[in-house]
Parts: C-alpha cells; structure tokens; sequence
C-alpha cells in the first residue's frame, strides 16, 4: 500500500464513521511531510452548519494547528471530489496536491448534486436564482480604498 492509499483510506473511513455518527458521507484529511496535520467530516446537519464539510472543517484545523493561514506544503485527501465552496476553500489555503476518491457525479447520484451551483456562478448575478442586488456601492469601496492605502497590511 502507496502512503497515498494509505492516506485516502483514512479519508474513506472517515466518510464511513461519520455515516454512523449522524454526519454525511464525506471525509477529508490534510497531510505535511507525510504526517496527518488534520481530519476533517461533514457535520452539516449535525451541527446545523451548512459550511460544515469535510475539506473545509478539515482545512480549518489544520491552519489552527500550523498557525498560518497558508497552508503551502500539505496535501488534502477527500473522500469526494469537492464541492464548489470546498474547491474555493482548497486554492484559497494554497494546499498543493488534492487527492479525491468519489467524484462528482458519484456524490449526485446519492442527491449532492452541487451542479445548480457551478450553473448559478457562470450567470450575471442579476440573473442567479437567489435575488441579488448590489447596494451602497459608493460607501462600501471605502473598505476596499483604506484596504489598498494600508501599509502594513498581510496580503492572502
């Protein structure tokens, strides 16, 4: 066995376990230097948190545990092809390799069907199923303006 099966097993019995502990059927674990950092389940209906997933609460113990918020250097192991806000999650922690077990059309066909979502992303917001309206344009840009004149600010 490869450290990488090794590695995806343990994603996998996650995602089983969590079956058993009221959770979904998702596993997630982010590896450094060959060592697990952290693991993470889905726990959205446990927990009443629908960011809850496995790849993003995996992600989140992981930068706790490193100190850092770039977590350049570590792996993630996913019981399933990430969702869109997971995938989202993955580049924006800079991890550098994704392994995945199920894939999307897996994770549909047992009703986590995320391609409304990638459908809704590629509309002009006006047009996207949830309303949206921008509002106060003029007075929020004055966040962003202090952000740009910040001089000591920490780019992510």
């Amino acid at each position: 066995m490869t450290k990488n099966e090794k590695f995806m097993r343990k994603a996998i019995a996650l995602s089983i376990k969590n079956i058993e502990n009221g959770g979904g059927p998702f596993g997630a674990v982010i590896v450094k230097d060959g060592k697990i950092v952290a693991t993470g389940v889905n726990r959205v209906t446990a927990n009443n948190d629908p960011t809850a997933h496995a790849e993003v609460s995996a992600i989140r113990k992981a930068a706790k545990k490193l100190g850092t918020y770039d977590l350049s250097g570590c792996e993630i192991y996913t019981s399933c092809e990430p969702c869109p806000m997971c995938l989202g999650a993955v580049y924006w922690a800079r991890l550098d390799k994704m392994y995945y077990g199920n894939n999307k059309s897996d994770a549909k066909d047992i009703g986590f069907d995320d391609s409304f979502i990638y459908d809704e992303i590629a509309l002009d917001p006006m047009q996207r199923s949830v309303k949206t309206i921008q509002l106060l344009p003029k007075e929020a840009i004055k966040a962003f303006e202090a952000w740009t004149n910040k001089e000591d600010k920490i780019e992510y």
